[in-house]
């Protein structure tokens, strides 16, 4: 019996080492077997070992900065980064690290994750963004949009629940969050495209999911790099492997849309479509516009007869641009008699400018009513989109802008009755072409008091950051695009956003809606008190008053400056300024 023993030790023991003899093998049959437990259980570690072994297909990433911001959650947004990763097309970018919150009570104090061209320098000329994307779900593309690489936040998708069944789904998000390890597989593959993976694993034992993808270049190396924004992160791990996309896989496209058709057409004229824009969305969610030279038009409306007409507008094509199932949609539009004349019968929402250059200001039509007469007698309200608006001269006292409609066989025109008011100074160009950072003379502000500087903002409204921005430094120091020790102590913009190391001790607290807060700025009145508190801190507040009349506020308190030399300007971008006091 003592024998029988050895040798049955003797025999586990060659199983053993000839199972060890086979790893690396591409079959995994010797792994398959049913007995004794203990042995299959001791294979199939030593199995997963090798699999992480380096076999020539990995590229581990030695990480420079193991710990990414304060500790303490301080790191205000845009201050605090990762190392850069160059991810070459045809490789996954694999990064592991913890996520640190601090309890806040934000979502988007967590993770933050862009994607940007091959210059790896974000102070770099010719350094752009694909896009950047928050771990709540939230993103914005950069400046690769103009070169066919398109943000599209309908890509985002995201598996996060509410644990505690309370409705909502932000509050067990923050929590699970806060110590969460998080991975992320950003997969730069041959097909031109992105796919971003983020796992994230609480200490709760809740898995959070999110996914994304967009186009970028298929040939050029892509960087990413994490941001803090009062969060922290201990980075962990970082390698490169192989992409895991090849083939993208085409899809079907479900529905078109059309915005932009015109309302109404003068009868003589067969532009039914004018400046319409269609959208298609296909089935994995994407999006995009398509050309006209694209789409079809299966009922084409009689433009010779007066009344509503139905144009039916068909497209036909899948992803890849292969022929399939057509997706349908309608609008409608009024063949009228031609326009004899115009009436302004609502001024626009901004009817008072406040200007200083000498240059035409641009008319911002917004609120306005146009009323036709037609040729027939009747009358209508026209669309704006549907008219022409001239500039205003710049010059105190009353004036005009000219309002225009072009038809079918003529142009008819009236004007819009407006008032000038001259200011002190100006900060921008009337045409919003301000390139970043244009700025205004300095301002002291001495220890313990306070400098107040009141204007009016005029803005393409084509983004949230071109309103004013307030800078603070020493005397002669208000260069926002050289290092904090060269330049300003600190940048606070209008929309809750700065960098600078005097901004990463700043709070912020604001009372913004974020969905209406672009649309408003032009015409806005805008106050800023910068207060020199005398301790080295600085409180910085916006009171703004929309052309309609609603006020907000933004505030930032404690950004850390020098009292004893404290000075600020305004920096402009696609927008100008009029300093009224």
């Amino acid at each position: 019996m003592k024998i029988t023993n050895k040798l049955m030790k003797w025999a586990l023991c060659i199983a053993f080492l000839a199972a060890l003899g086979l790893v690396g093998c591409e079959k995994t049959d010797i792994y398959s077997i049913d007995s004794p437990a203990d042995l299959q259980s001791k294979i199939d570690s030593i199995a997963t070992a090798k699999a992480n072994i380096d076999t020539g297909d990995t590229t581990y990433i030695d990480i420079a900065t193991a710990i990414v911001g304060p500790e303490d959650n301080s790191a205000g947004w845009w201050s605090a980064f990762s190392d850069y990763f160059t991810i070459p097309t045809n490789k996954l970018l694999h990064l592991e690290f913890v996520n640190h919150n601090g309890g806040s009570a934000n979502n988007w104090n967590n993770w933050n994750l862009a994607i940007t061209n091959e210059v790896a320098d974000r102070d770099g000329e010719g350094y752009k963004e694909y896009f950047v994307l928050r771990s709540d779900a939230f993103g914005w593309g950069g400046g690769m949009g103009d070169e066919g690489y398109v943000y599209d936040g309908n890509m985002i998708s995201q598996n996060y629940p509410d644990t505690d069944g309370d409705g909502d789904i932000w509050n067990d998000f923050r929590t699970t969050m806060d110590g969460a390890t998080v991975t992320l597989d950003i997969d730069h593959s041959a097909t031109g495209n992105v796919y971003v993976t983020a796992t994230a694993v609480g200490t709760n034992g809740t898995e959070l999911v999110q996914t994304y993808q967009q186009p970028v270049s298929a040939t050029a190396d892509i960087v990413a790099f994490l941001i803090c924004d009062a969060s922290y992160f201990e980075m962990q791990n970082a390698y490169l492997i192989p992409s895991k996309v090849t083939v993208v896989e085409d899809v079907d496209p479900v529905s078109i849309t059309i915005e932009n058709s015109p309302s109404f057409v003068e009868i003589g004229d067969e532009d039914f479509w004018g400046d319409a824009i269609a959208t298609v969305t296909f089935a994995d969610g994407s999006s995009e516009q398509v050309d006209t030279a694209d789409i079809a038009f299966s009922v084409i409306p009689d433009m010779t007869t007066l009344g509503e007409k139905t144009v039916i507008v068909a497209y036909n094509k899948t992803k890849q641009g292969e022929f399939c199932e057509a997706v349908t949609t309608l609008y409608t539009l009024e063949v009228t008699n031609s326009v004899s004349s115009l009436e302004v019968t609502t001024l626009p929402l901004i009817s008072t400018y406040y200007f200083f250059s000498a240059d035409p200001i641009l008319f911002n039509p917004t609120g306005i009513e146009v009323t036709a007469t037609y040729s027939d007698g009747t009358t209508g309200v026209l669309e704006t989109e549907s008219l022409q608006f001239g500039s205003i001269t710049a010059a105190a006292g009353s004036q005009t802008a000219e309002v225009s409609y072009t038809g079918a066989t003529s142009t008819v025109t009236t004007t819009c009755p407006l008032t000038l008011v001259q200011g002190v100074s100006q900060v921008g160009a009337n045409d919003f072409s301000t390139p970043w950072a244009t700025y205004s003379e300095e301002y002291p502000v001495a220890s313990g008091s306070s400098t107040t500087i009141s204007m009016y903002c005029y803005s393409d409204n084509a983004a949230n950051w071109h309103t004013p921005c307030l800078v603070v430094g020493n005397a002669g120091n208000m260069n926002v695009d050289v290092a904090a020790a060269d330049g300003a102590d600190a940048v606070v913009r209008m929309d809750s956003w700065g960098w600078g190391d005097g901004y990463a001790t700043a709070t912020a607290t604001s009372d913004w809606n974020w969905e209406a807060f672009a649309s408003n700025i032009s015409g806005s009145q805008i106050v800023i008190t910068v207060t020199n508190n005398g301790d080295n801190t600085a409180n910085i507040r916006y009171d703004v008053t929309y052309a309609t009349g609603e006020t907000h506020f933004q505030l930032y308190e404690g950004v850390t400056v020098d009292s004893a030399d404290l000075s600020c300007a305004l920096a402009i971008e696609g927008a100008y300024v009029v300093i009224v006091e």
